[in-house]
């Protein structure tokens, strides 16, 4: 009588597939590989993927219309309106036209009325840089587009090509050999007879596989004879990553694979607690993972699903599961008009057992929000908005349990920022950060309303000269603490040469100045400065012309259509720039007590403690981190 493979026991799953995960891990090989961006739809980058040129490449029209000298449309209204020459007030300009000095604003096309050939008349002044998008709004160059370990999206290939990146190194996809086996097993074209089964689960994981990044090699099925099977596993795990055999994994006279596995190598795993799928079999073979899967449809696909596709995840460096959609509370109010149904790109991020979504920009030029967006959230037609901390439903671009192991962070906006979210999910698989930039004061606030785990800050105390600490005692009734960040080099950044000769404050009067947003601890200290000079405001030209992170601020400088700015020193080498020292401030992370031990805050503050970390600021350039990773109570 011949044997059977008869086994007793079986293995729960999360335990069967937890003890395989781990030998896997022990033998697994990631390889990569460099190719063109526009084949890189659902590919996985291997390090981080930085701008090289800013989008739009110069100061472009946001509308048809005119570009004027607005100082030359000041005081005009209905009663008093305004006439402008062509070639000598205004030139006419579609949308995306450049912007060129001295014009520096848009009037639309619908609100210019044409009197004579040449001339127009005007009922209403324009603000300087009015519908006009600044030279990287979207994109600035130097900035990092993706992060390691991403897996690229149409959105993305659009972005990378835009910031001029054509080639970016990727996961390979892990190639995976399908043998289908079975005396009784025919082709779907061949006509069946009486005993024969017609193949198809192979087919089904061919595209199982192509749909979780791999490649799949499908081979004719083998018959049940022992020594062919064996001979075509051995040749295969010379060949490829993974190896899937289909059938014969049971207890059958003729189920040959799971003998074979243990003379080709080590079965880690025979029969798992599950049902339908039992007989599922988990080997090693020359440090290659080969999987036995049973011949029912329906078992053969649970068994994929629970063991092959997380070996697949492993490789590919890709995360399974479907899109879903969940309940978060919105961070701030949106206005939204009542004939269009809108889109809003949103961060998500779990605080406190709170889902909350975070908008981020709403322009449609800024493909930059699609990369950064975790999800939608819908504003229906017909609703005027939605007001601050009402629950909205949010799909997600990303997994669950991604958001739920995200930290956190709204404030100010540095360069580290992106290397921290570089690192972490480098560092420590399913853990990530995320950051969104309002501003210092904004953090704090976001912070107080429980919408962040920590916030970013610099912010200068004029009565003390104390940075950070008496701003959040200020604000914040319960036990607070201050993380140690970075000291970072504040100063002016101007042209390469510096051929203005600007070597201080005193010397933007006459120049143009960028400012950055209200609120941002930049704009704080340069107020400072200007106070403790006695300057005013309106002695500085640009001084209410905002720029939103440091890196957009320098790329305006770059381009010529600012003289100064004031800024940090790693974003001024990141787009060549002369920088001219101004001080030193102190860029810490307020944060709650209470979250101090939460596993993702111990990681963050880790990493700031790292020899990585510190690397990594030195080549960045106008940082000092000697009490990174400490923190002091409040």
């Amino acid at each position: 009588m011949t044997k059977r493979n008869l086994y007793l026991n079986t293995t729960p799953v999360d335990e069967a597939l937890n003890i395989y995960m781990e030998e896997v891990k022990k033998v697994m090989d990631v390889k990569y590989e460099q190719i063109p961006v526009v084949d890189g739809l659902h590919r996985v980058t291997k390090e981080a993927v930085y701008a090289k040129y800013c989008s739009p490449l110069f100061n472009a029209s946001a509308m048809d219309g005119i570009a004027v000298i607005a100082e030359r449309t000041y005081g005009a209204t209905e009663v008093n309106p305004v006439e402008l020459i062509e070639g000598e007030d205004f030139v006419v300009v579609d949308t995306g036209d450049p912007i060129r000095h001295p014009f520096n604003a848009v009037i639309m096309a619908e609100d210019i009325m044409e009197t004579e050939s040449g001339k127009v008349r005007i009922l209403c002044s324009a603000n300087p840089w009015q519908h006009i998008r600044p030279i990287g709004e979207d994109i600035v160059a130097g900035e990092m587009i993706l992060p390691s370990s991403h897996k690229i999206r149409p959105i993305d290939i659009g972005v990378l090509l835009s910031a001029g990146i054509l080639d970016l190194n990727v996961v390979k996809r892990a190639e995976v050999a399908i043998f289908p086996t079975g005396t009784e097993i025919i082709e779907p074209s061949s006509v069946p007879q009486e005993g024969d089964i017609i193949e198809s689960n192979s087919r089904m994981f061919e595209n199982m596989v192509t749909v979780l990044g791999g490649m799949a090699h499908r081979f004719p099925t083998i018959e049940d004879d022992y020594d062919k099977i064996k001979s075509k596993i051995s040749e295969a795990v010379d060949l490829y990553d993974v190896i899937i055999v289909n059938a014969g994994s049971s207890a059958g006279r003729e189920d040959y694979t799971v003998d074979i596995l243990r003379e080709l190598g080590q079965v880690i795993v025979h029969g798992v607690a599950i049902k339908p799928g039992k007989p599922v079999i988990l080997a090693i073979v020359k440090g290659k993972p080969v999987i036995g899967l049973p011949g029912y449809p329906v078992s053969a696909y649970i068994g994929f699903e629970n063991f092959v596709k997380p070996v697949l995840a492993m490789l590919n460096e890709t995360g399974g599961g479907s899109r879903s959609v969940i309940e978060a509370v919105i961070s701030k109010r949106l206005v939204s008009s009542l004939k269009h149904k809108e889109y809003v790109r949103v961060k998500v991020g779990q605080v406190e057992g709170k889902v909350v979504a975070a908008p981020l920009a709403r322009g449609a030029g800024a493909a930059m929000s699609l990369v950064r967006a975790d999800g939608f959230c819908v504003i229906e037609q017909n609703c005027e908005g939605i007001e601050a901390g009402e629950t909205v439903k949010v799909e997600l671009y990303k997994d669950r349990e991604e958001i739920d192991n995200t930290l956190v962070l709204i404030g100010s906006h540095d360069l580290i920022l992106d290397v921290m979210a570089d690192m972490m999910p480098n560092l420590y698989r399913k853990k990530h950060v995320s950051s969104t930039h309002v501003g210092s004061m904004g953090g704090l606030m976001a912070l107080k309303r429980k919408e962040a785990h920590m916030a970013p800050i610099h912010l200068l105390d004029e009565q003390t000269g104390e940075y950070n600490a008496s701003y959040v005692r200020r604000l914040f009734k319960e036990p607070m603490a201050l993380i140690k960040g970075v000291q970072r080099v504040q100063g002016l950044m101007v042209k390469k040469g510096n051929p203005l000769g600007i070597y201080s404050i005193e010397d933007l009067i006459g120049h143009r100045y960028v400012n950055r947003q209200r609120g941002a601890g930049t704009r704080i200290l340069f107020d400072y400065k200007l106070k403790t000079l006695g300057i005013r405001p309106e002695d500085i030209s640009g001084y209410d012309r905002e720029a939103t992170t440091h890196m957009a601020l320098a790329a305006l400088i770059q381009s010529d259509s600012a003289d100064a700015g004031l800024g940090i020193q790693s974003a001024a080498k990141a787009m060549g720039l002369d920088f001219v020292e101004i001080g030193v401030e102190e860029y810490d992370f307020a944060i709650p007590v209470k979250y101090l031990d939460l596993p993702l805050v111990e990681t963050f503050m880790a990493i700031l403690k790292s020899d990585e970390w510190k690397r990594r600021l030195e080549e960045l350039g106008g940082y000092a981190c000697e009490q990174s990773g400490t923190y002091y109570l409040l």
